[in-house]
């Protein structure tokens, strides 16, 4: 699909690689690994074709259609967000305007000219229905509530929308237009983990090339079928995930060394031949054919493996009370609506807690009550005696002062606390990575992921003994990940840690605080069902009879429909509690679970779900009917489709406009067909169902 060969290029002085060489075929996920600076954005770039290489070429196929997602967006897009993504299908859009013009130029057309465009509007009709484009605004919502958008999200301004949330629509498109060649700059950093399983499904299906950077060890496991290495310059591949990776690669170093000693010793041997013969004329000759062979020679270059990038190096912090944060029956929001309620929780000293659960759900809203940022509207939250607290953000990094050399910004943020005796700033900065004329570089000079090294160095250069990290591992590369790990396992304070990266939380959680659903739960441990949500089917390309499902919101919310692309409900969007709650009680104020539900908590259970059982069965009447007749208008528009695909037809100029009429009009009754599934849809969540 993609082929690229002898590729090089370089920076100033600087080679970032050279003799690059990399094929990207349809059905295969490749992902591409490496440290922070060595050129994966660069070369990505090449290949979409933004920016040329010194040297080497690359081979795109005529009408290949190339999908890029960028870490930052460069466009300015003005309409909704369904809007911007329907547009992404610029084909569709095409034959969208094809379509309304026809009928319009046949209506004043005669004899020939008419014959030529009855032709072309069937051959428009015939394109439309075969990519999809009668199935496209339900495949649209789809893909939006797979990646955790809500149904009022899908309709608001593309400008209103955060930086985050602006990539997630951006990627939304991409999915809908179908590319031949999907190429992703880290995908899944401002995604949550109902949203990262989702993308796994969908990427695992898709039938193009796909092409993506990622530092999250088990998407790339989840989702890749090779691993492309870019180090040292150049490039290496290896079959499978990421698992299979680092076992290959060991075993590849291991043989490149095995090789290089073997090579060294021959090369001394033959060192000594010439130093011994030099000046014998009966040997001059063999003397000459070593001395031309070692000229020759290519001397093998063992791969460096990665150095850590940063090594943190906790202060050591004053020891805080036994209980870090008490939250009792609280109840917390925006504006005197609640976002959370009946919040009870309580972190100990040491304890490391993971806050996962679908993004918009109040992860951050949770945070700001327990630091203190925000005031509970009922019950109380409360941090324990000596707990100094250090929170890390995204808008961090983008606070930075870019005109800043890294040492004086680290600097100022150092300074605001007293260091311990002999500390030494430079020192402190080079454990991150900034050492020698690294720490003198300007911050716009710096990568993202340098970008979020130097954030994190600022954040934690001073003692504190309660740490909060919202998504730190966010353009971080693989090395650096596995410090921050190792660190965090060693921090002898109390961790409260907000990431998409299983991994990571795996790796340094004791246990997890899912938030969904207007609620927190505490699960002791760390639960891989809670983690890992696994969604079942829900590929970019599935058919418009499962993907219509996800048009209005499904008016259940079972942990199968949370989990479930196809059921068109975005994760954490239901406003009633899932079918199997009562395992998944809220955290108590021991920090261990609710009250054991007595007989007359289940009676009162019960009683309530009958009272919404009658209170809604109109409205599940209602949403019966509009399935009903939305199906029979999609019945009937397909059958008009398939009459106009006649070539038969076209013999009857009377009766194909009379068909394309009856077309346009069935079009606009499955329309309102849609609208009132969804209107019926809505009323029903509205009314408790």
């Amino acid at each position: 699909m993609i082929s690229a060969s002898g590729l090089s290029l370089s920076h100033a002085a600087r080679t970032l690689f050279s003799n690059v060489s990399i094929r990207l075929t349809p059905g295969q996920c490749t992902a591409l690994v490496g440290g922070n600076g060595v050129g994966k954005t660069t070369l990505m770039e090449i290949l979409v074709g933004i920016n040329p290489p010194d040297s080497g070429t690359v081979s795109r196929p005529k009408g290949c259609k190339i999908g890029y997602l960028p870490q930052e967006l460069t466009d300015h897009p003005t309409g909704t967000v369904i809007e911007e993504v329907l547009a992404g299908h610029e084909e569709l859009a095409q034959l969208e305007a094809e379509l309304r013009r026809l009928p319009e130029a046949m209506a004043a057309a005669t004899g020939e000219s008419y014959d030529q465009l009855l032709e072309a509007y069937g051959e428009a009709q015939h394109r439309y229905e075969s990519i999809g484009g009668y199935s496209i605004e339900a495949s649209a919502y789809r893909i939006l509530f797979g990646l955790g958008f809500r149904d009022a999200d899908v309709h608001r301004p593309f400008t209103s929308l955060s930086g985050g949330w602006r990539m997630r629509a951006a990627l939304a498109r991409l999915l809908l237009a179908v590319p031949d060649v999907l190429i992703l700059d880290e995908p899944t950093n401002h995604l949550d983990t109902d949203s990262v399983a989702w993308l796994e499904q969908t990427l695992r299906n898709y039938e193009g090339a796909v092409l993506f950077v990622s530092h999250d060890r088990d998407f790339i496991d989840n989702v890749a079928t090779r691993v492309v290495e870019l180090a040292g310059g150049t490039t290496a591949e290896y079959v499978g995930g990421f698992a299979e990776f680092v076992v290959q690669r060991e075993e590849r170093i291991a043989q490149i060394e095995s090789a290089a000693t073997q090579q060294s010793r021959e090369m001394a041997r033959q060192e000594k031949f010439i130093e011994r013969f030099r000046y014998k004329a009966t040997k001059a000759k063999a003397v000459q054919s070593r001395i031309k062979t070692m000229e020759k020679l290519e001397k093998i270059v063992v791969p460096q493996k990665p150095e850590l990038v940063a090594r943190y190096a906790f202060p050591e912090p004053q020891r805080s009370a036994r209980v870090v944060v008490d939250v009792e029956n609280a109840t917390v929001g925006y504006d005197g609506e609640a976002v959370l309620s009946g919040v009870n929780l309580v972190v100990e000293r040491g304890q490391k807690l993971a806050v996962v659960g679908p993004n918009g759900a109040g992860k951050s809203t949770l945070l700001k009550l327990l630091v203190g940022e925000l005031a509970p509207m009922a019950g109380t939250s409360e941090l324990g005696n000596n707990v100094d607290v250090a929170h890390f953000a995204q808008h961090q990094v983008e606070a930075l002062d870019m005109d800043r050399t890294v040492i004086v910004e680290f600097s100022a943020a150092a300074s605001s606390h007293e260091q311990p005796k002999g500390r030494n700033l430079r020192t402190v900065l080079g454990s991150f990575g900034f050492s020698g004329d690294a720490a003198e570089r300007k911050i716009r000079d710096l990568s993202g992921g340098e970008r979020t090294r130097l954030a994190i160095a600022m954040c934690l250069v001073n003692p504190v003994n309660l740490l909060i990290l919202d998504e730190p591992t966010n353009h971080l590369d693989l090395p650096s990940c596995d410090v921050l790990e190792d660190a965090l396992t060693a921090y002898p304070g109390t961790v409260l840690l907000v990431s998409h990266d299983r991994h990571l939380i795996r790796a340094v959680a004791d246990d997890l605080l899912e938030v969904r659903d207007g609620r927190a739960v505490l699960h002791p441990g760390v639960d891989e069902a809670i983690l890992s949500p696994s969604f079942e089917g829900g590929s970019a390309g599935a058919s418009s009879s499962g993907a219509r499902v996800a048009a209005p919101k499904n008016t259940k919310s079972t942990k199968s429909a949370k989990k479930s692309p196809g059921s068109g409900q975005p994760p954490g969007s239901s406003s009633t509690p899932p079918a199997n709650m009562a395992n998944h009680q809220p955290a108590s104020a021991d920090g261990h679970g609710a009250a054991r539900r007595t007989p007359e908590t289940k009676r009162a259970e019960a009683q309530a779900r009958q009272q919404r059982s009658t209170t809604t069965k109109e409205l599940r009447r209602a949403v019966s009917k509009a399935e009903r007749d939305l199906a029979k208008a999609e019945e009937h528009v397909a059958e008009l489709n398939r009459q106009l695909a006649d070539p038969a037809v076209y013999g009857d100029p009377e009766r194909a406009t009379d068909l394309a009429t009856q077309f346009g009009a069935a079009k606009d009754a499955a329309s309102a067909a849609m609208d009132a599934w969804m209107a019926a849809a809505d009323d029903l969540e509205r009314g408790g169902g």
